[in-house]
């Protein structure tokens, strides 16, 4: 007993651990990718990429109410490997089918968790696993992320930031310019909101993101004074809420628990993702957020129908040449429908107004509007109605209204206003998927964060906001830069899933013409641009989001963005870099289409499609005009046959695009 104390106090005077100390190490299928696992004191991993360390051992842990902290003082039970390399089939997404190709690492601790980790050629990923059938409480998740010198690195922060209320920060939209700066000048104050790029040197970028976000509050990163450390924070479980925000549509949290989330039995924990790229546009082309997501719950999945929408609000309902008074009424709504049908635009949207204004009631509908006569004249014309709807008046009766307007015929909800991601609202957002997937509803997140796997759980779910899309040109001041905005979006936020964007502008602001005008917007870029978006960014449900008099002056344009389609057999990011351009081709049946977007900078780019197979090809093509530097809507549109190289030449003038349709002859 003598020699054990002995023994003890000499371990303790030598700084030696009482914890036996072990490391792992998993690879990805292709080695390029690695991370060593270290388990002791505290849980480690790190990234190395082609025998470079990238991220340096971060710690990782979870806080029980009970004290208990899984990921310190750890002792393994035993280990299990593992590799995967199967097929995942993929519809309403970039590509028909992805391949899910990696190897993993199982940890077994004492105390009833576990964390598996997977190596993928394009990123490490962990989660937390829970074998605790009985409630309890996180108090706190620690997810750092080390970097082994000052990297610089492109991050959003939240809007809602003030000093003396830091709590506000968990209420925002999720919307927001990108910052691009070292990790030491990052705000130490400030959230970020996922996912974050850092550039860690020789041509290689990390992004940290996250996926399978359910039921558990989401991710944000703080930065360390004095450290290249990211860490993660969380929103804590609201305490008390109240009735408020946007015409009552919203709960406000006025207190929140000592605690982030309530765990009711055993359960995964949200994966925790680094994607590593040695190129910008390999970066642009991952499907890890998906592939890491909950598999589909929705057996039945031949009723889900994506498309375009004839959306009203960002164009103001305006309409020319008409003898009614346009707004929230059946005459406005008739005509979005008529302008659709004519068009083969699969659905039109009665964004916000159709219901009585400040009752948070979806049953109650302004006396201007039909619904039932809306519904029958859409369906004669082979257009489906959806409806937006707030956040709350949605929530509190959700079943009822989804079954009402099911049967009324109604085809979908854009839900808004959410600005959370605490527990409750990643609850919200699996609990809406599965009553509209119960009634056949199809489902548009607005006012959210990222996808985070839901669109894969619940291929319903069409779309998703937090994106600073082109809403922001009905107010933002002559400095804002949106085109900037455009060739930082692919590579960063497009990453975590699709995204609605509300592209489709017919008036376009050359460099140092744009104002801000909400009634009559317009989009900074050229009119190739808006048209270039459609290929460029993912949307299923995508929106068209000028105002039909607007597209029928412009029959070229609006012909060609009618026929994109917007879910895909094949997705390739040919070329890109960060904040300067990027140019994507997607395959729908055997027909492609190429979409490329430049910055302020004109850029000329040779594009290799040596990758379509033999055979001649018809290149129908919308170039810059020679004058679209100076006017935003000068366009060239061509037709021709592809070069027997395959190869084409093409010239982006400021804040410019290009667009083609290659189909066999």
């Amino acid at each position: 007993m003598k020699k054990a104390v002995l023994l003890l106090l000499l371990w303790c005077v030598l700084g030696i651990s009482v914890y036996a100390q072990k490391s792992f190490v998993l690879k990805s299928p292709g080695g390029n990718l690695s991370t060593t696992i270290v388990a002791g004191e505290q849980l480690t991993y790190d990234v190395v990429c082609n025998g470079r360390q990238i991220m340096a051992p971060s710690n990782i842990s979870m806080t029980l109410d009970n004290g208990t902290v899984w990921g310190t003082g750890v002792r393994i039970q035993k280990s299990r490997r593992k590799s995967v390399d199967e097929t995942v089939f993929s519809p309403f997404y970039r590509a028909a089918q992805i391949r899910d190709h990696y190897n993993e690492l199982v940890l077994f601790f004492k105390g009833h968790y576990r964390v598996e980790f997977r190596a993928y050629d394009d990123g490490i990923a962990y989660r937390f696993v829970s074998d605790v059938e009985k409630p309890f409480n996180i108090v706190s998740e620690q997810s750092d992320f080390n970097f082994p010198f000052d990297a610089v690195a492109s991050v959003p922060y939240v809007r809602n930031w003030n000093e003396d209320t830091p709590d506000a920060q968990f209420f925002n939209s999720f919307e927001n310019e990108y910052t691009t700066t070292s990790l030491s000048k990052l705000h130490k104050q400030r959230l970020m909101f996922l996912p974050v790029v850092v550039n860690v040197g020789e041509g290689m970028k990390m992004c940290i993101t996250e996926t399978h976000l359910e039921n558990y509050p989401g991710l944000y990163l703080s930065a360390s004074q004095g450290s290249n450390r990211l860490s993660a924070v969380f929103a804590p479980y609201p305490k008390q809420l109240k009735q408020g925000g946007h015409n009552q549509l919203q709960m406000l949290v006025t207190e929140r628990e000592n605690y982030i989330a309530k765990v009711e039995k055993a359960r995964t924990f949200p994966w925790r993702i680094a994607i590593v790229s040695t190129s910008d546009k390999d970066l642009a082309a991952s499907n890890l957020s998906y592939l890491l997501a909950a598999p589909s719950r929705v057996d039945d999945t031949s009723w889900i129908k994506p498309g375009k929408v004839a959306w009203e609000w960002w164009n103001d309902w305006n309409l020319e040449g008409v003898d009614f008074v346009t707004g929230v009424n059946n005459e406005t709504y008739k005509a979005y429908i008529d302008f659709a049908a004519s068009k083969g635009i699969e659905y039109v949207i009665l964004d916000e107004g159709w219901a009585v204004n400040l009752k948070a009631d979806l049953m109650q509908v302004v006396k201007d509007i039909n619904l039932r006569e809306l519904v029958d004249y859409a369906k004669q014309r082979n257009v489906g109605i959806i409806l937006w709807a707030g956040y709350y008046a949605f929530d509190r009766d959700m079943e009822n209204i989804c079954r009402h307007y099911s049967e009324m015929g109604i085809k979908g909800f854009k839900v808004d206003f959410m600005d959370r991601d605490d527990q409750i609202i990643t609850d919200f957002n699996y609990r809406a998927a599965a009553m509209c997937a119960k009634y056949k509803l199809v489902l548009d997140l607005h006012g959210t964060s990222k996808p985070a796997g839901l669109n894969r759980t619940y291929p319903n779910v069409l779309n998703f906001e937090g994106v600073n899309g082109l809403e922001q040109l009905k107010w933002n001041p002559v400095s804002y830069d949106q085109v900037k905005y455009d060739v930082m979006l692919p590579f960063i936020r497009q990453v975590a899933g699709p995204m609605d964007y509300t592209q489709g502008a017919m008036r376009n602001a050359a460099k140092g013409h744009y104002y801000p005008c909400y009634s009559e917007p317009m989009s900074q870029g050229t009119r190739c641009r808006q048209l270039a978006l459609y290929v460029v960014l993912e949307s299923p449900l995508n929106m068209l989001c000028d105002a039909p008099s607007n597209y029928m002056r412009e029959p070229e344009s609006t012909d060609f963005i009618a026929q994109i389609p917007t879910v895909w057999d094949e997705t390739r990011v040919l070329e890109g870099k960060m904040g300067e351009y990027i140019v994507t081709a997607r395959r729908k049946g055997d027909v492609w289409y190429v979409g490329g977007i430049t910055d302020w900078n004109t850029r000329e780019l040779t594009i290799d499609l040596s990758f379509l197979p033999e055979g001649k090809y018809q290149l129908e093509q919308f170039c810059d005009g020679v004058n679209a530097h100076r006017k935003g809507t000068d366009y060239r549109k061509q037709v021709g046959e592809l070069s027997f190289d395959r190869k084409i030449q093409i010239k982006m003038y400021p804040g410019g695009g290009y667009v083609a349709k290659i189909q066999k002859k």
